[in-house]
């Protein structure tokens, strides 16, 4: 079977393209993209060519961006060239200059492909390329997704050419007497992935030369295995996970605690080894304990893990007399005075006797030692304890707000109960109303 006739297979196989659509060509000007143009224009698809220059190899890029020009001329394709500033953004977004290369060069695919209104982009992605990507996620440590190589289809982006290696590629170019353009930085074993091309795949070849084929065999297996292991994790996240928490008993009772916790827990940035951590501390884990991400945080609380986004150290608001304040972007405290006894039934209410109550007041969180006399109670107790006995998280305590008065004295627990002795009163003849308002209110 000829190189055409296999991606011709391959392209129905998997539902690719459709002869009546049109794609954007992904086109460095290296051996791969070439053989995707040529191969697209050859079997008759509407294409037109992008080319980004990222300016990181001096005159190689340009030529780079001379050869493609000259191609696409000699073919009549449309040509859309961009030119990055890949350095800068690096620094700015304080990536490695492949991630910034990656970032600008899909953000830019995806904006021209809805501006030309495209079917779907084309990159030249080849088998090599997925033994490589596989050997890497293992490297680095994966769950089965990542052991399953690339896929032929990813949203608007499609990879024609998976089914061939570099290769028969490479090889067809010089039957049809086709050149292109040859990138030094892909020769220089600096990169993890030039590493596991120039030097791990050579010695796997060394050692079976069938290497590259058996791995690839190995993860359509795992991608058949994976379709299994999504339908049941799915099914067992839905029926532990309550909102943002999910009950450790039941969890430990899994065929497999730890993976439940990967596919829960990895959308929110948790590596494999926090990951692992806490799968195995599931039968000794403490009451606070916590686990961090870039973006989230967990902890254990009354028997069950919570996650929720990392919170931001919240403010202190001075508040000189009634009136409305904006404590944060997402609440305000509105204060207000009212004639005689006004008893309002909503926990994020308060009906102070406004005699008892003498400006500035300060809204802040609570701290550690704050103590109070819950309305309808006797005696003092700590925030803290209050709080826990109502089965209050660690992560909304720490978002619990108190409303303090002139001398630091609590007036009111937010969201909880106000404190006994500036409540309303049948001697009350003003009340102060304080009302927490909350944007989506």
């Amino acid at each position: 079977m000829t190189l055409e006739e296999t991606i011709k297979k391959y392209i129905e196989q998997e539902h690719l393209l459709d002869a009546d659509k049109h794609y954007l060509v992904a086109l460095s000007g290296g051996a791969d993209s070439v053989c995707l143009l040529r191969l697209m224009l050859l079997m008759g698809y509407q294409v037109e060519a992008v080319h980004c220059n990222f300016h990181l190899r001096g005159a190689e890029s340009n030529r780079d961006e001379d050869f493609v020009k000259d191609l696409c001329k000699k073919y009549d394709v449309q040509l859309h060239l961009i030119h990055f500033d890949t350095t800068t953004y690096a620094k700015i977004h304080k990536v490695s200059l492949e991630m910034a290369a990656r970032d600008l060069r899909y953000k830019y695919f995806e904006q021209l492909r809805r501006d030309i209104q495209a079917d779907g982009i084309c990159v030249a992605h080849h088998q090599d390329d997925s033994v490589e990507t596989i050997l890497m996620n293992l490297i680095r440590g994966t769950g089965i997704h990542g052991l399953t190589g690339i896929k032929p289809r990813n949203g608007y982006i499609l990879r024609p050419l998976l089914c061939v290696s570099r290769h028969e590629i490479v090889a067809w170019l010089d039957s049809i007497n086709q050149d292109y353009v040859t990138d030094s930085s892909n020769l220089k074993a600096d990169v993890t992935r030039n590493k596991v091309r120039l030097n791990l795949m050579p010695l796997l070849r060394d050692l079976n030369p069938g290497a590259a084929n058996n791995i690839l065999t190995t993860a359509r297996r795992l991608q058949e295995v994976s379709s299994i292991y999504n339908q049941s994790v799915t099914q067992t996240i839905k029926r532990l996970v309550s909102g943002d928490s999910i009950d450790i008993q039941a969890l430990r009772k899994e065929p497999s605690p730890e993976s439940i916790l990967f596919e829960w827990l990895s959308p929110y940035g948790f590596s494999p080894a926090v990951i692992e951590q806490i799968s195995q501390s599931l039968t000794t884990i403490q009451p606070g304990r916590e686990w961090t991400s870039e973006t989230h945080q967990m902890t254990n609380c009354r028997g069950r893990l919570f996650v929720e986004p990392k919170q931001s150290v919240r403010p202190t608001l001075r508040i000189p007399e009634a009136g409305t304040f904006v404590y944060d972007e997402t609440t305000k405290i509105r204060i207000e005075k009212h004639e005689g006894r006004l008893l309002m039934k909503d926990c994020q209410i308060a009906s102070l006797d406004a005699s008892t109550v003498r400006f500035p007041l300060t809204l802040r969180p609570t701290q550690q030692g704050d103590r109070f006399q819950p309305f309808g109670m006797t005696g003092t107790q700590l925030i803290s304890d209050y709080l826990t006995n109502r089965h209050i998280s660690v992560f909304e305590k720490r978002r619990t707000l108190v409303l303090c008065d002139t001398d630091g004295n609590i007036l009111w627990l937010v969201g909880h109960r106000p404190t006994a002795p500036y409540c309303i009163s049948p001697s009350t003849a003003q009340t102060l109303v304080v009302r927490i308002v909350h944007n989506q209110d």
